[in-house]
Formats: C-alpha cells, sequence, structure tokens
C-alpha cells in the first residue's frame, strides 16, 4: 500500500512539472501574440505585476502572518532592488528580445540560467568549485557549454529548418507573414541574454535575501510592489497616449490575463509545491521540455521558422544545464555523506562514554 502511494505521488508530481512547463510555453506564446497585436511593452508588465500582486498579496498576508520578521529600510530597500532585477530589468528585457526574436530561442536562452547563476554565485564566493572532483569539472563544462550554446544562438542564426512547410498559423492571428515585423536576430538575442543576466542576479541575491526575511510569499508580493512602481514610472515617461492603456479586444485582454493569472499565480504556487514536494534540481530537470512545447507551439500557432544555429545553441545549453546539475546533485551527496562521516565518530564517542559510566556505576 506504502509503495503504492509513494508511486502515485510521484506520478503527481511528474505530472505537475509537465503542467508548469505547458504553462510557462504558453506564456511565451501568449506574450509573442500581445505584441503582434500591438500591446505596449511597457503597460503589458503593468496589468500583469498589478494581476500578479492583488493575488499573492492576500495569501502571503494570512499564510505568513507568524512568520514575517519586522520590516526596516534596509529591509525594503532590498526588496527594491529584487524588483530592479527580477521584475524590471528581467521582464523588460524579455519583451524587448522577445519582440526580435522568437518565443522558441526566448525559452531557449532562458536554459542558461542555472549556469549563469553557478557562475554569478561562484565569483561572489557563494558556490565553490573543487576541480579536482567529478562535479566541480562537471559544473565548469556545463557552464561552458551554456554560455558556448547562448553565444552560438546569438551570433550565428543559421539557414531555416522546414521552412518549405511553414504552416498557416500567422493566418490564425489574422496576418499574412509578410505584414509580421522583421526579426532583428541578434538584437533580440542580446536583450533575451540581458534577460538571462538580470534573472540570474535575481535568484543570487534572493537567496542572501531569504536567510534574513524566509517569508517567500510576503518577498514575492513586494517584489511584485516594487516592480509595479517602478514599471509605472517608466511609463508615466514612455507611454503617455491613453489609447495605450485601453484594452480594446479580446484577445489583449485574453493576454493579459494568462500572463498575471497563469504566468505569474498558478506559475509561482505550482512550483514552489513542486519544489516542496522534491528538490530544485528535480524541478530545473523539466525546463528543457518547456523549450521543446514552445517550438511545436510557435510552429504551428505562430508560424515561426526554426533555425539551425538555434537547434545548436539549444542543445549545447541544454547538454550544460544538465552537466551543472549533475555537478550540484553529486556535490549534495558527497558533502551529506561527510556530514554522516563526520557524526557517526561523536555517536560512537557518546556510546563509549555510557558504556563507561554504566560500568563505573557497578560495585
Amino acid at each position: 500500500m506504502a509503495k503504492g502511494k509513494l508511486v502515485s505521488e510521484k506520478i503527481k508530481l511528474i505530472l505537475a512539472l509537465i503542467a508548469l512547463q505547458f504553462c510557462y510555453a504558453g506564456f511565451h506564446i501568449v506574450s509573442r501574440v500581445a505584441l503582434n497585436i500591438g500591446v505596449s511593452k511597457v503597460v503589458y508588465p503593468v496589468y500583469r505585476n498589478a494581476i500578479a500582486l492583488a493575488l499573492l498579496s492576500p495569501f502571503a498576508y494570512f499564510l505568513e502572518k507568524n512568520e514575517r520578521p519586522p520590516l526596516t529600510f534596509s529591509l525594503l530597500f532590498q526588496f527594491f532592488l529584487l524588483a530592479l532585477f527580477g521584475i524590471t530589468a528581467n521582464q523588460g528585457f524579455y519583451l524587448l528580445g522577445l519582440n526580435y526574436a522568437s518565443p522558441t530561442f526566448a525559452s531557449a536562452m532562458q536554459n542558461s540560467v542555472p549556469a549563469i547563476t553557478f557562475v554569478m554565485a561562484s565569483v561572489l564566493r557563494l558556490e565553490q568549485i573543487n576541480f579536482r572532483r567529478r562535479d566541480g569539472l562537471a559544473k565548469l563544462l556545463g557552464t561552458i557549454g551554456s554560455v558556448g550554446g547562448a553565444t552560438v544562438i546569438t551570433l550565428y542564426r543559421g539557414p531555416p529548418l522546414f521552412h518549405n512547410l511553414l504552416t498557416q498559423g500567422s493566418s490564425i492571428l489574422g496576418m499574412d507573414e509578410p505584414t509580421l515585423k522583421v526579426q532583428n536576430w541578434r538584437w533580440g538575442c542580446i536583450y533575451l541574454l540581458g534577460h538571462c543576466l538580470s534573472w540570474a542576479g535575481w535568484m543570487v541575491f534572493q537567496a542572501s535575501v531569504l536567510k534574513k526575511y524566509p517569508a517567500k510569499l510576503t518577498i514575492t508580493s513586494y517584489t511584485c510592489f516594487f516592480g509595479l512602481i517602478q514599471f509605472l514610472v517608466i511609463a508615466g515617461f514612455v507611454e503617455t497616449d491613453y489609447q495605450y492603456w485601453k484594452i480594446q479586444s479580446a484577445e489583449e485582454l485574453f493576454t493579459i490575463l494568462y500572463a498575471g493569472v497563469v504566468a505569474s499565480g498558478i506559475v509561482i504556487s505550482l512550483q514552489t509545491w513542486c519544489i516542496q514536494n522534491s528538490d530544485p534540481v528535480f524541478v530545473a530537470v523539466f525546463q528543457p521540455l518547456q523549450t521543446f512545447l514552445v517550438a511545436i507551439m510557435a510552429f504551428l500557432i505562430l508560424g515561426d521558422r526554426l533555425f539551425s544555429g538555434g537547434v545548436i545553441g539549444a542543445v549545447l545549453i541544454t547538454f550544460g544545464l544538465y552537466l551543472v546539475l549533475w555537478g550540484k546533485s553529486k556535490e549534495k551527496a558527497l558533502e551529506e555523506e561527510e556530514d554522516k562521516c563526520l557524526k557517526q565518530p561523536l555517536l560512537e564517542d557518546q556510546k563509549g562514554d555510557k558504556e563507561d559510566n554504566v560500568v563505573s556505576d557497578i560495585p
């Protein structure tokens, strides 16, 4: 019975992780549709973060009422910086990149985030590398592979694949292929690299903030709040025309609701549940599935073409991702083994002391 329950929980976890990647993949497609129909690159994240804040803040208030440490000005400033990296720069660079590149390569570039995070953590001495061990070499080679893959995507587009099988996807949106925006590939990939750098920086910085303020939902809510304020300030200079703020079609409303409810609210909750029921490494292993799903959706729905340079880069990034994750899992296993070996002699010494005491008590 216990074994059957364990298998059932494992199946639930895998299904939840697949659903999570579908949600992420859908967001790439929906965001591209939003840009195609003319939604402002500033107004879109404003509405997205406003919806996310409205969804998350009640849960943060009630569920973490007894877990929140006192707020200080220093913490508020750190939340502001988290929003600057994790919301404003992250989402801003993503939309700029997606405007010029394709959803498939946006997703492929995101697979390099664990490797970039590892590099940043190593530079800041938050991550240790032992080159004499296999896990250290795996993390180094994985990082090189991921960064190399992102570089290939940026510098080499290559010939299109399946160009003669282009679907009627663009007509679904009421547009012919020639009317779509001409893609400035290199700039798109550079913006997406900025998106990955800011995302990685946000994760490294968030790790240190969580040690001081361990209420995750509250931190997320404050991050959304400050991100919303920052985007509103930018919008005050960039989008002064009221027409850009009006939701003018059902398609536009759907893209905004998907971004706020699914991509922010449901994804955060689902990802938190998955991590709690497994571990971050196991969750990250499913990341390349998102790229595969996005490639299929973009080909069928948007009529996007797949280019050989992007495929080569995506393979390198995925290979690098798995090397980094393998190295991290091996390192964790070795650390647990070392802790076990260190604790064992202490337990034996304590047992020996107790036996000596018992002997000495006998007349």
